[in-house]
């Protein structure tokens, strides 16, 4: 039953025993059962004990949950009208619900009535002590365990954070800007926690602290754990879904989910076992029709936003991870589409016992009504965390109640974002508007006045040390199975051979990749061809064919900087799965390179064939095999940097300069512009001469072209000249080795500008926890030394019970095993 509120909050005192009426006794009336002065009128007591229950509480949904059945407490518990609301099932009862009488005015009907009440589980917990249960010493639920630490208890993905700041540092006369600040909060299996608030609250920057993909110039104090214990929680400990859609266009998305499937499934499955794990898939995201069809590129005609989000989604679902990070995952999409998503995270958090954390914007009402727990920003600062459902209820409290038949997280966005000020100075010059105004509380503040009373009254309230409390709950669970997560369970070889295949697809499919490449190579080479066309051996010839072989291996290797934006788009999918642990460095290094050697072989190839037999070099197919394969090594050589630049700068134009400057360095000391003993032997000549592809393809050019021919001297009546001689004396190379060996050297640079590659991937990820540390560490000594930063850090926290902020790594895991 629900009886009708008083006149005035302070009137009466809410009681509520489960499996009994709840009745609002006024404050003064005195209890029969006990000598204090607060008491509870029952049906029957018998040794101070509620003994007679009601036939059912009153109902939400007309169901009744399991721990709503009899329960013995105390006659006088002195029971929270917060705690009761928030007393929420186990996972396995989610579906059951119990009213609870009195936890909110007629005027504000749970918080203001904006957005419709939803059906939501929740039940009466046994709760003792007066004010002050709340806090952080474990104690606030009077012994009993808290509904979120119950959902923890079942198993799964526990995630709790502690005091969380993040800052960027200032430099070079700019600001140290505080992007979060004492965050707390917790996620649970079974529960869908959504991140709320304006444009630059904070969403992103909390969502990537939590999930360790934080960009590595932000300093991070503060406390992140799993299931109670520090852990990396990137590279395939959790799945994140970001707010772009980074897929590969050529692909379908069938294809698409195929391949991902094949990566990370178990190699012992069966091929029926993975196919029909992939229908399943592509049918609970509703992906079915446009299940063949490309995703879309430049010059394919692809699926919609709504469906590429989906997709995103179904790719990190596939091996059901227990716990998920999505970035705005309804950004771009219309009601419905955002509505089916957010519907899906839904039943998967429900029915898989998954715990799912989503940034989120402003959601319709339909939306907001189907996530479980809120977290709301603004500047910053936690306006409010805790049930969603009573989010209305903390803001009438405060004195912003949701008008009827508004959208709640509308109303919240109204209250915390700065925006609207704009609005409310245009609405104050109207008379008409003006007085409309006087009747909107919001109108009467400024939006910061607004924001800041909702933080100080928020770090004061119930929600808040409830939250603390829930907090050390859950890290203090004890008996919690902690599976072994890994991103992937495919084999290596399986991998391997799973990337190769996708690599190939794309790269046929992809008309920048190669293929324009490919005409271009073969205009270039008739360009070649026609100017150079029989060159012959002339004493002219002889700079003729040098100049030509010097365009070879300088200008048509240069060329494969074209498929630079390819391989930025191909880093960026890489870089997503690898967090994401879908597979190894290594075996997307050598697939990269198996599945692009075709396309390379063919460009090597189809551009030496004119040129070599237009231009008439030294005849003989031995020669012209040679030729080919010094053409291939140059350019392989050069894709191999292109891709350590997109590693090292994944900025698109950044890495076009940068690769240009560096292959420009290599032309010069290839020994053409400027012959290799002339070169200052300091630095140019030791090392960089031979490291470089450039002094080895032309050498090697050279001696496959000039040695055995002879050439027509100079002066009429003079000898000939050799090529042994043109080599040795006019271009001051030498002939102790053959041209074999330069061959060999350009592949073995092939071989280890790769390594180098796997390298710097490498030591990117495994460096980059340490490298956090230690920046900081120093960061943090820098900041504390100015006053405003000591001060924010010390407003964040809320009992001097609570422990300093300590620098932490990328969620300070630094040991965690990742796959080759």
């Amino acid at each position: 039953m629900r009886d009708q509120p008083p006149a005035h909050p302070s009137a009466l005192v809410p009681r509520y025993l489960p499996n009994c009426e709840l009745i609002q006794l006024k404050a003064s009336e005195p209890c029969i059962q006990s000598s204090s002065p607060s008491s509870i009128s029952h049906r029957g007591v018998e040794n101070g004990r509620c003994v007679k229950p009601n036939p059912a509480p009153p109902l939400i949904g007309g169901s009744v949950s399991r721990l709503a059945q009899r329960r013995e407490l105390p006659s006088c518990s002195r029971i929270s009208p917060l705690r009761a609301a928030l007393a929420t099932p186990g996972p396995g009862e989610r579906s059951q619900s119990v009213a609870l009488s009195g936890l909110s005015s007629d005027k504000s009907e749970r918080g203001g009535g904006g957005g419709g009440e939803r059906e939501r589980p929740s039940s009466g917990a046994e709760m003792d002590g007066g004010s002050g249960a709340y806090g952080g010493n474990g104690e606030a639920w009077g012994g009993a365990v808290s509904p979120a630490a119950r959902y923890a208890e079942s198993g799964g993905a526990s995630l709790t954070w502690e005091n969380l700041t993040a800052v960027l540092p200032g430099g070079g006369g700019r600001a140290t800007k505080k992007l979060v600040q004492g965050l707390y909060g917790y996620a649970v299996p079974g529960r869908v926690v959504a991140i709320m608030g304006p444009s630059g609250s904070g969403k992103s920057t909390l969502l990537d602290s939590l999930s360790g993909r934080l960009a590595r110039n932000v300093v991070l104090t503060g406390k992140v754990l799993l299931n109670g214990k520090k852990r990396r929680l990137d590279y395939g400990v959790v799945a994140y879904v970001t707010q772009e859609n980074v897929l590969l266009g050529t692909l379908t998305v069938r294809e698409t989910v195929t391949y991902s499937a094949l990566l990370r499934l178990p190699s012992s499955m069966r091929k029926s076992e993975v196919q029909r794990i992939v229908d399943d898939t592509l049918d609970e995201m509703g992906l079915r029709e446009c299940a063949d069809r490309h995703i879309g590129t430049w010059h394919l005609r692809g699926i919609s936003g709504g469906e590429k989000k989906r997709l995103s989604i179904a790719l990190e679902i596939l091996t059901r991870p227990r716990l998920l990070f999505l970035d705005e995952p309804t950004s771009g999409l219309d009601s419905a589409a955002a509505f089916s998503v957010v519907q899906t995270l839904r039943q998967l958090a429900v029915d898989g016992g998954r715990t799912i954390v989503s940034s989120v914007h402003q959601p319709s009402s339909e939306v907001f009504a189907l996530f479980d727990d809120l977290c709301l920003l603004s500047s910053g600062e936690c306006v409010y965390f805790g049930d969603a459902k009573l989010a209305t209820q903390f803001f009438a409290e405060t004195g912003f109640p949701c008008p009827s038949r508004r959208n709640p997280s509308d109303h919240f966005l109204r209250c915390v974002n700065s925006d609207f000020d704009d609005v409310a100075a245009t609405m104050k010059g109207s008379m008409k508007l003006r007085a409309e105004a006087e009747l909107d509380p919001l109108l009467k503040y400024s939006t910061t006045e607004i924001r800041e009373r909702l933080v100080d009254k928020y770090r004061i309230s119930d929600y808040a040390m409830m939250v603390r409390s829930t907090i050390h709950e859950i890290t203090k669970i004890e008996g919690v199975m902690e599976e072994v997560i890994r991103g992937s369970q495919a084999s290596w070889f399986k991998q391997l051979r799973t990337l190769t295949s996708r690599s190939f697809t794309n790269m046929s499919r992809d008309l920048n990749y190669y293929w324009l490449r490919i005409i271009i190579y073969i205009v270039m080479a008739i360009c070649l061809g026609t100017i150079y066309y029989d060159v012959g051996t002339s004493y002219t010839a002889i700079q003729a064919r040098a100049s030509c072989g010097g365009f070879v291996s300088g200008f048509m290797t240069f060329m494969s900087i074209g498929g630079f934006p390819s391989f930025i788009e191909e880093m960026k999918v890489f870089t997503l799965e690898r967090q994401n642990g879908h597979y190894g460095v290594a075996a997307y290094i050598i697939s990269n390179f198996l599945s692009s050697m075709p396309f390379l072989l063919t460009v090597s190839w189809a551009s030496a064939s004119i040129t070599y037999w237009m231009v008439k070099f030294r005849p003989g197919f031995s020669y012209f095999a040679f030729f080919a394969l010094n053409l291939y090594g140059g350019v392989s050589v050069i894709e191999s940097l292109m891709m350590i630049i997109s590693a090292l700068v994944p900025n698109f134009l950044m890495g076009l300069i940068l690769g240009a400057g560096v292959i420009g360095i290599m032309m010069l000391t290839s020994g053409f512009f400027r012959l290799l003993p002339e070169l200052p032997k300091i630095f140019w000549r030791y090392p960089v001469s031979y490291i470089v592809y450039g002094s080895w393809g032309l050498k090697g050019g050279y001696k496959n072209d000039l040695i055995g021919l002879e050439f027509e001297p100079m002066m009429p009546g003079q000898p000939k000249l050799t090529g042994e001689y043109i080599i040795t004396e006019m271009m001051g190379l030498s002939l102790n080795h053959s041209k074999w060996l330069d061959l060999a050297m350009i592949f073995v640079l092939l071989f280890a500008y790769r390594l180098t590659f796997f390298i710097v991937l490498k030591v990117k990820e495994a460096a980059a926890p340490y490298i956090r540390v230690a920046y900081t560490r120093f960061t943090v000594k820098r900041l504390e030394r100015r006053a405003s930063f000591r001060k924010t850090l010390a407003m964040t926290s809320l009992s001097k019970r609570h422990n300093p902020p300590h620098p932490m790594a990328i969620q300070e895991g630094l040991n965690s095993p990742m796959p080759y």
